[in-house]
């Protein structure tokens, strides 16, 4: 991990809870810092040439914007993972697929779009891999969703808050489908924005609006509820997060919106789902928990426990990183994909 001084600490603190939706936000940031704009353009691209800081998008909520979407567990013997995730990373819809520790060995996320059939791009990579076993873990309600890494080492590790984003957020956005010119709009803010005094002109003009135009057509999207927040998004291990535990706890299914909602508070977990459950798998209740070290992890997932009642629980640690990326939606990859491979037999 590259050496960073504190105000590299508190820019990106600051830029992964929300980065400012204005005509000028490095200078926003400046002010918010007491440091000049060029100073916050300097130290941006500075971080991101060491690959501590990956992307500043917008964040979307995946469901809302009508994709279908899912973690997906996949056992395959040993001597096929690295293959089996090769496999897997071809498709455009996997976000997120790591090898972790657990006779269940692969964990990817994947999303279509609704004119995609889920079930059967799940069941073509099962046959692709392999797998001997694949089990969808789709969400049945969604605690939290949000990465805020805090990088200034001011906050407990069990630190508790409200989710920014949770079920409510949720069924509020798709209660408004989104329409041809949010697509468009959606294309454009999804990619990383540029280190310059006015990122979002060039982005503006590209869509024919003013950059007020299109700043306020990004605040609606928010306020709906498709567009979770406009924020960085950093390379975990490089800023100093080596460690993270998916903790999947079995809870009492009358019990679990209460416990999952317990769960969600603490700052470190990320990611709280409930997922279904299969004979071969009692875990219901999804935690996902950052931490500098496994011990950081074993902390968080310790005062949970205390925190909720919930004894029987296992922590997945990632082994192995396969992919991680910013998922695109309204591309054409997909389509090609879907073309090429559920559309011609399985050779093996």
């Amino acid at each position: 991990m590259p050496e960073l001084d504190n105000i590299d600490k508190k820019l990106l603190t600051f830029v992964q809870k929300e980065f400012p939706l204005e005509p000028r936000p490095y200078a926003a940031l400046g002010a918010r810092l007491g440091i000049s704009e060029d100073e916050v353009l300097g130290r941006t691209k500075r971080l991101k040439d060491d690959k501590i800081l990956r992307q500043v998008s917008a964040i979307f909520d995946t469901k809302s914007l009508g994709y279908l979407s899912s973690l997906v567990a996949v056992k395959v013997s040993p001597d096929r993972v690295d293959q089996a995730a090769r496999i897997i990373n071809e498709h455009p819809g996997v976000s997120h697929n790591y090898k972790r520790n657990n006779p269940f060995n692969i964990w990817y996320t994947i999303a279509v779009p609704p004119t995609s059939s889920l079930e059967a791009t799940v069941d073509r990579l099962h046959e692709l891999t392999g797998a001997e076993t694949t089990r969808l873990m789709p969400t049945l309600h969604l605690f939290k969703i949000g990465v805020n890494l805090d990088m200034t080492g001011e906050e407990s590790i069990v630190a508790r808050g409200k989710p920014q984003y949770s079920q409510e957020r949720r069924d509020q956005a798709q209660q408004h489908p989104v329409t041809d010119e949010e697509i468009d709009i959606i294309r454009q803010v999804q990619e990383d924005l540029d280190a310059v005094s006015a990122p979002f002109k060039p982005m503006a003009e590209r869509l024919g609006y003013t950059e007020e135009e299109l700043i306020e057509k990004m605040l609606e999207l928010q306020r709906i509820g498709h567009l979770r927040r406009f924020a960085a998004i950093l390379y975990h291990r490089r800023a100093g997060y080596a460690a993270n535990g998916m903790g999947v706890w079995k809870v009492e299914p009358e019990q679990a919106i209460d416990i999952g909602n317990q769960m969600a508070t603490f700052n470190a977990v990320s990611h709280c789902y409930l997922r279904p459950t299969y004979p071969d798998w009692h875990y219901n209740v999804f935690t996902m928990i950052h931490g500098h070290k496994v011990k950081d992890c074993e902390e968080v997932a310790n005062a949970i426990s205390e925190t909720t009642g919930i004894t029987e629980h296992l922590m997945l640690y990632s082994t192995k990183e396969y992919k991680k990326i910013r998922l695109s939606y309204f591309t054409r990859e997909l389509e090609e994909w879907e073309e090429k491979y559920l559309k011609a037999p399985v050779n093996r």
